[in-house]
């Protein structure tokens, strides 16, 4: 990791830390010589921000070099973590890990991260072995997304409306971990696991945090509308917050992240908490931070 002090709480568990960097391979090596499995879950996520040149850096060169260090030192498995977002805005559709998305991203990081999907496909077509995780949209204490974001908008009465349409697949940050260590000791070689929640709407995932914390939900507007207001807000990209600017808008608008975690669930005994247990813990640790 690049910042060994931001991993305390790791250890004093007994982890032991090195520090490196997913974009400069040789700060890997010795971290990753004669271990059993690598997790290459490092990433870069953000969407709307106005420098975008980390997407390519991090999410595509960062995991060619953790795949080809993995190949020099014959680690004997892995688990590379993708995301729902390489297939983009499926239209409605719960896909499968069968599905291939061959359009226009619509995001920075939704392409990275498909290139990067790609590409540890070609690995394992090359004899790595890898398993490839798939998670849906994560939430929990620590998150510092742009979901938290508006979450704490929520909780202040600054997120006024929410677009109809817009599905995730949510799921708790420990579900999302649990999934992943099921996908190293047990996911098949080459294969690939939707380790995601539940598809919810938006609008019902706040109105959920409105029943929890008696705050008053989003108004829900028509998907166009965001859609619309994207395309406006575009010559003002520099200028508004990463949330309002005419990416951020756009992957609100109308777009569904949604996939089918069957195969998690019957293959690695995947089992996500339903979502009404979940947000009631990630509410009551924000409203505490924020003195509520």
């Amino acid at each position: 990791m690049r910042n060994i002090e931001k991993a305390n709480e790791l250890k004093s568990l007994g982890v032991k830390l090195f520090k490196g960097d997913v974009t400069d391979k040789e700060s890997m090596r010795e971290a990753m010589t004669g271990v059993d499995g690598v997790f290459h879950v490092a990433g870069w996520y953000k969407v709307g921000t106005k420098d975008k040149t980390p997407g390519e850096k991090v999410n595509i060169q960062g995991t060619r070099n953790v795949l080809e260090l993995m190949q020099e030192l014959k680690i004997p498995r892995g688990v590379y973590t993708s995301t729902l977002a390489v297939n983009s805005d499926t239209k409605g559709k719960l896909v499968d890990e069968s599905y291939h998305f061959t359009g226009k991203h619509i995001s920075e990081y939704d392409r990275t991260k498909a290139a990067a999907h790609d590409m540890a496909k070609q690995f394992i077509a090359n004899g790595l072995p890898l398993i490839i995780a798939m998670p849906g949209l994560i939430y929990g204490p620590g998150d510092t997304s742009s979901l938290r974001t508006s979450i704490i908008d929520f909780l202040k009465g600054r997120l006024p409306m929410l677009p109809s349409q817009t599905k995730f697949c949510w799921a708790h940050v420990e579900d999302t971990v649990r999934g992943h260590i099921l996908a190293m000791e047990k996911g098949k070689i080459g294969e690939s696991y939707m380790i995601a929640g539940e598809p919810l709407p938006i609008v019902d995932a706040f109105k959920l945090a409105s029943q929890v914390t008696g705050k008053r939900a989003p108004m829900t507007v028509p998907h166009q509308v965001m859609k619309a207001l994207s395309v406006l807000v575009k010559p003002f990209d520099t200028l508004l917050p990463e949330t309002y600017t005419s990416e951020g808008l756009r992957v609100v608008a109308g777009v569904t992240y949604i996939g089918d975690n069957s195969k998690a669930k019957s293959e690695l005994g995947f089992d996500p908490h339903p979502l009404h247990d979940g947000p009631q813990e990630t509410l009551k640790h924000e409203m505490n931070l924020l003195g509520m």
